[in-house]
């Protein structure tokens, strides 16, 4: 049966044919089972926070120190990987890393020690160095940002406020200028309008003047002269008169006369019947206004 591991796990396999022990890291291996025994074992890198507090310098001087150490098995080593099955196979990444923890814990506490306080204040001004060059770093990365911000700033103003800016400047213009050219056209619109209105009205108060003139001028030729006013008037309307008197005639298709056996007949009784309706008027007129025509023609006319 084949088994296989990533490349962060190594595969050790023992048992029937396997002296020494076969172990593979990343990849895969043949297992006979129940003859062949198959173990795993991490290559993850493990990070460890080493503190040791108050430790006694050779000068009797306590001091604390805090490390951070990566601890890491080679799988490609095979004697590395040899050794690290021996120590920590069949235990989880937990327990090796307590166990690598205390080692190196050990280890700095030892080394403090044998310290001097020259030695460890060296130190600590080498790591407060390194730390000062870290902000420096990043100060200069914070700048190159900056500068990158503000070239990228620049191409925006250069590429789209600029022009957005002058667009906006020409509708603003173009719409005062449209708004001016409304108030003109409806400025001359109201003018025309009060000037027509004007022209309409002194032309009303003429044409009612002059006809006021006109009645006036009536009025007084009527009391000056009544009677043959009216006597003009009459005979102004007297044709229109026998018109009306003599449309039905002309109208007619057809005439059917009926005679008694003495007089005209014919045309002539026609022409007759008109004429006599005619010579009538001047009596009728009498009746309605009281105006003799026959009287007035001998009548010499009043003045006011």
């Amino acid at each position: 049966m084949f088994f296989t591991c990533g490349p962060n796990e190594a595969m050790v396999v023992s048992g029937f044919c396997r002296s020494p022990p076969v172990m593979v890291a990343g990849g895969r291996v043949f297992v006979l089972p129940c003859i062949q025994q198959i173990q795993r074992i991490s290559l993850n890198t493990l990070t460890l926070n080493v503190k040791s507090e108050k430790v006694y310098t050779r000068h009797g001087v306590p001091i604390s120190v805090t490390g951070i150490a990566q601890v890491k098995i080679q799988g490609q080593n095979k004697e590395m990987l040899a050794a690290a099955c021996q120590m920590f196979l069949g235990k989880t990444e937990a327990e090796i890393a307590h166990i690598a923890l205390e080692t190196l814990e050990g280890h700095q506490r030892a080394i403090m020690a044998h310290m001097t306080v020259e030695v460890a204040k060296t130190k600590q001004q080498i790591e407060e160095q390194r730390v000062q060059v870290q902000v420096v770093e990043r100060a200069q990365q914070v700048a190159v940002q900056e500068q990158e911000i503000a070239r990228r700033e620049k191409e925006l103003e250069a590429r789209v406020r600029k022009p957005a800016e002058a667009e906006r400047y020409k509708l603003e213009r173009l719409a005062e200028a449209e708004k001016s050219q409304l108030i003109m056209q409806a400025e001359a619109e109201a003018e025309s309008v009060r000037m027509r209105g004007e022209a309409e009205a002194f032309a009303i108060g003429a044409r009612a003047r002059a006809e006021a003139e006109q009645m006036a001028k009536k009025a007084e030729a009527f009391q000056l002269y009544q009677e043959a006013a009216q006597l003009d008037m009459l005979l102004e309307k007297l044709p229109q008169v026998a018109e009306e008197i003599s449309g039905p005639l002309t109208s007619a298709n057809k005439i059917t006369l009926v005679s008694s056996g003495g007089g005209t007949v014919g045309a002539a009784k026609v022409t007759g019947e008109v004429l006599d309706i005619l010579s009538r008027l001047p009596e009728s007129v009498e009746r309605l206004t009281g105006v003799s025509i026959s009287q007035v023609n001998h009548k010499p006319l009043r003045t006011a």
